[in-house]
């Protein structure tokens, strides 16, 4: 068996780099980056799968969907955190091996859970969990790229790698929607939407006796929770003339179109049960077969041909230290100024791509001709990528401070965009596809920003190369829950105000914060360490 450890590593003397370095690191730098791709895949697919749960039957609420978006940021940034101090005790190989091969637990694990609707809210939490190895073993590519490559190159390299890399949570959003046709294990289940704009032509042609008699024998949950749904500027202006406490009789007298509005906001489901005795024939909803579990089954021989190739191929190189050792990244306060600005940069581009198929949802899902999240949810990943990819070559000539700096702006200039144009409460379709476009300049400026910072830190670390691997998986580690603290946070906000309009109110003060820092202490004129 080919040995795991190479005799030595020295990328900066230039005669071992063009006799033997340089095919090694990019090899190794190739293997890494495809497996990387898959890692951010399944460690954001259930971010795409969330989406369609409540239309094949799924009886959760909105906070709780939003739980099952940010739980695998919680376990990326928590596991991040481990792999921080595993490259330098067990190398690059063994690392990278069994981490690939461990993501086959939630990619099994979540197809064969969401086959059935039954299953506890808890299983798929946990399954949630487990998805977030694929976000947690960022923390070991990374450091290890960063070693492999001359300083000269580490820009370039890191950028391919965690560009090329992200690019998987586009893939996710991209290629879930055209699985779901895909037959790959077990029986179709049938996703109901309801539309809107049909639900209201169905309740013009009924009178209001009939709605009221109709009404009244609908199980008082169902009733309570279309009532709640009703617009609060609708509902205070009926119940002024018909008291609230008369279910029926005030859902008589809404509007068609609030009537329609109201029923379809509440579990697609009970939705088309409620629309079938209203109208046994109404167009309103929508049935179609998809194979759900595809979603997730659809990586497992990946990850299994990429589990056998890393071992093959990948080596580790002999710098080794002991957890203790490690921990000395902790003394130096630059390490806490750039898990700040990484926050600021990866932390954004995490957090939204997991929040934004939601985000759409949620805000832009109840209107008439409402959008498909996920066909517009896995563009901003792709920018984000492409934009981390193309500048991690510019960071390599113009440093990335500035880059990091420019981010910062372009983050607060953004949110405030959103906020102040109403873009995150709105009040119709007119506006969302200003808020796509702002939202995709938003990760845009975040992988401007991914590149930025990781062709800093090796520059700020520069006298200590294992610190600066620690804090490249430190940093990435704390930007992970990302997913986490986007995800609640704006779940929140919704669910308090009915928009996000706060949550990005919040994240204008922390791009403040972390441009003031990256700015001072990185990019001024006798800044301590230009970068």
């Amino acid at each position: 068996m080919a040995k795991t450890w190479l005799d030595k590593w020295t990328p900066e003397d230039d005669n071992f780099w063009e006799a033997e370095g340089k095919k090694i690191a990019w090899r190794t730098l190739w293997i890494t980056t495809i497996t990387l791709t898959l890692s951010f895949a399944t460690w954001f697919m259930m971010s795409a799968i969330v989406v369609k749960l409540p239309g094949i039957g799924f009886k959760f609420t909105s906070d709780q969907l939003f739980w099952l978006a940010a739980m695998p940021g919680l376990a990326a940034g928590t596991l991040r955190i481990i792999h921080t101090f595993l490259l330098p005790i067990y190398g690059t190989r063994h690392i990278i091996t069994i981490a690939t091969l461990i993501k086959l637990i939630p990619v099994i694990g979540i197809g064969l859970a969401v086959m059935d609707p039954t299953t506890p809210f808890w299983v798929l939490m946990v399954l949630a969990f487990t998805s977030g190895f694929g976000g947690g073993d960022f923390s070991s590519f990374m450091p290890s790229t960063n070693m492999f490559f001359p300083k000269r190159l580490k820009g370039t390299a890191l950028g391919i790698q965690a560009g090329i890399g992200n690019f998987g949570v586009s893939v996710v959003q991209f290629v879930t929607p055209a699985i779901l046709g895909v037959a790959i294990y077990g029986a179709a289940e049938v996703f109901t939407s309801i539309d809107v704009k049909e639900a209201a032509a169905t309740f013009t042609g009924i009178d209001a006796e009939k709605k009221k008699e109709i009404f009244s024998t609908l199980d008082t949950a169902v009733q309570s929770k279309i009532i709640l749904n009703v617009d609060k500027k609708i509902k205070d202006s009926v119940k002024s003339v018909v008291p609230i406490t008369d279910k029926a009789a005030f859902f008589a007298a809404l509007p068609a179109k609030a009537q329609g509005k109201a029923v379809s906001k509440i579990a697609p489901k009970a939705a088309e049960k409620v629309m079938n005795k209203f109208d046994t024939a109404t167009k309103a909803v929508k049935n179609k077969n998809i194979y759900l579990q595809s979603a997730a089954f659809w990586y497992a021989p990946l990850l299994i041909i990429m589990g056998i190739v890393c071992w093959i191929y990948l080596r580790s190189i002999p710098v080794k230290a002991s957890f203790k050792e490690q921990l000395d990244i902790f003394g130096n306060k630059h390490t806490w100024f750039c898990t700040i600005t990484y926050l600021m940069t990866f932390g954004g581009f995490s957090g939204l791509a997991a929040a934004f198929p939601l985000l759409i949802k949620t805000l832009y899902g109840n209107f008439p001709n409402a959008p498909d999240p996920l066909v517009y949810a896995f563009y901003g990943p792709l920018i984000g990528s492409a934009s981390r990819v193309l500048f991690g070559f510019i960071a390599d000539k113009v440093g990335g401070a500035i880059l990091t700096t420019i981010t910062g702006v372009g983050l607060i200039v953004g949110s405030a965009m959103l906020v102040g144009m109403g873009l995150v409460s709105p009040t119709s379709m007119d506006q969302f596809p200003m808020f796509l476009a702002v939202m995709l300049g938003l990760f845009f400026f975040t992988g401007v920003g991914n590149a930025g910072t990781f062709r800093q830190y090796p520059i700020i670390f520069a006298e200590n190369q294992r610190q600066a691997a620690g804090v490249l998986g430190w940093t990435g580690g704390v930007a992970a829950y990302g997913p986490f603290f986007f995800s609640m946070l704006i779940g929140n906000a919704i669910a308090a105000t009915g928009n996000a309009k706060s949550f990005f109110i919040g994240l204008i003060v922390f791009s403040v914060i972390g441009t003031v820092i990256n700015w001072h202490y990185y990019q001024s004129k006798g800044c301590e360490r230009p970068s």
